[in-house]
């Protein structure tokens, strides 16, 4: 007999993006059911991308108009609880049980625990920002005024936004690489070396080196380098990827291999409990298992995992996109995006500025960048469908079938 104090027909833990995209799709087809959302953050679901981009580029964007928790809290049969950590899962007894000793019993289950930033030696604070959560934003914002510095670590996806969005706000900007150029591990060589010049002129000083420690001192930051070079700043982002929150599952005996693996319903190898998000590893239609963790698969797949939960039969049978702008450029991009691959450049002109990049592996596409190029995502993904299906022997032939707009 369950021990759970309250017991729900869904339960959700975490509180981003995945889980109130579950809410939606558990509301499509059940009306009334019982659901309770856990989210450890203090903070009520928010869009993330929001925190990088519109908020600071966009005078009219609030933290309160990114925010996510309308519907939830407008249903009077879901209870958001935030600030509230989930410490175990109980699958055999269909329970989780939370930090302060209490149970909360459910029938269905979702793991939507997210992914949390990879850190390095400089413990986070005040003006340390291992950049991620609402709070993260909020602190930030209030170091990062006009002629301040702010040093970032990293020049991967959320680095180059962060510094783009920083330098746009005439913030001063010391950007620290491991590697030689932004966004090396994903963009061609000559792009990444474009992006890097182009914050270079709009006056970044690129520092090149890996982090040896750092802490806050003086009402700022200074973070040292393995060479011995001394950063002052007044705040700290630091921005070197994330892992995938796998603890709960792991400790309850669920299959975890780069995330919490999940059948093409999103199902989990235990009865009644499903993932999705950034925390599941799930099998691509067009591309194999894959680990995603940018919002448009939390979105799509956590409202594909509340369909299921409340009696769909449906596989998940999306593969989905990620978008960003840096400076005065922007992307969307779908699919496998590594420089390891194969890449095949189509750029208008000959010139590094608009155009597309196919990433390959034994003549199959496996990814598709599109440049300052728009609405060319399902393009890209006949492609990849097709290709998979009938490698290309002459992979230039590839240029050209995207136009460029």
């Amino acid at each position: 007999m369950s021990d759970a104090e309250k017991t729900y027909d869904y339960v959700i833990v975490g509180a981003g993006v995945a889980a109130a995209s579950a809410v939606k799709g558990i509301r499509s087809g059940d009306s009334s059911g019982s659901i309770g959302v856990f989210g450890s953050e203090p903070d009520k679901p928010v869009y993330r991308p929001a925190l990088s981009k519109d908020l600071w580029l966009k005078d009219d964007e609030t933290l309160e108009g990114s925010s996510l928790a309308g519907d939830l809290e407008d249903d009077d049969h879901v209870d958001l609880v935030t600030d509230t950590t989930v410490t175990a899962i109980d699958p055999d007894a269909h329970v989780v049980r939370l930090a302060d000793g209490s149970s909360v019993g459910y029938g269905s289950l979702l793991l939507a625990t997210g992914a949390e930033p990879r850190t390095l030696a400089v413990d986070p604070g005040p003006r340390v920002i291992y950049y991620r959560t609402a709070a993260d934003y909020e602190r930030l914002r209030a170091v990062a005024d006009k002629g301040s510095h702010v040093a970032v670590v990293g020049g991967g996806y959320i680095g180059s936004e962060i510094t783009s969005a920083l330098v746009q706000n005439d913030v001063q900007v010391t950007l620290v690489l491991d590697l030689e150029d932004v966004q090396e591990t994903m963009f061609p060589r000559a792009l990444a070396a474009t992006l890097t010049k182009a914050f270079a002129d709009r006056g970044v000083t690129v520092v090149h080196g890996s982090v040896a420690g750092g802490e806050e001192s003086d009402g700022g930051v200074r973070i040292r380098l393995e060479d011995g070079t001394d950063i002052a700043a007044d705040a700290a982002v630091i921005g070197v990827g994330v892992l995938p929150r796998t603890g709960l599952a792991e400790a309850a005996g669920l299959d975890v291999d780069n995330g919490i693996v999940v059948d093409d319903h999103l199902r989990t190898s235990a009865t009644d409990v499903y993932a999705a998000g950034d925390v599941a590893s799930y099998p691509d239609a067009l591309l194999g298992r894959r680990r995603v963790e940018h919002v448009d698969h939390a979105e799509k797949s956590g409202e594909h995992a509340g369909k299921v939960m409340a009696g769909a039969d449906e596989a998940y049978d999306y593969t989905p996109f990620f978008w960003s702008d840096i400076l005065d450029a922007g992307y969307e991009a779908v699919g496998e995006t590594s420089s390891q691959l194969d890449m095949v450049e189509d750029w208008k002109d000959g010139q590094v500025g608009t155009g597309v990049v196919y990433y390959l592996k034994s003549g199959s596409v496996r990814g598709v960048l599109l440049w300052n190029v728009w609405d060319s995502v399902d393009k890209a993904r006949d492609i990849i469908a097709e290709t998979g299906k009938a490698p290309v022997s002459d992979v230039a032939s590839l240029r050209g079938r995207i136009p460029f707009g």
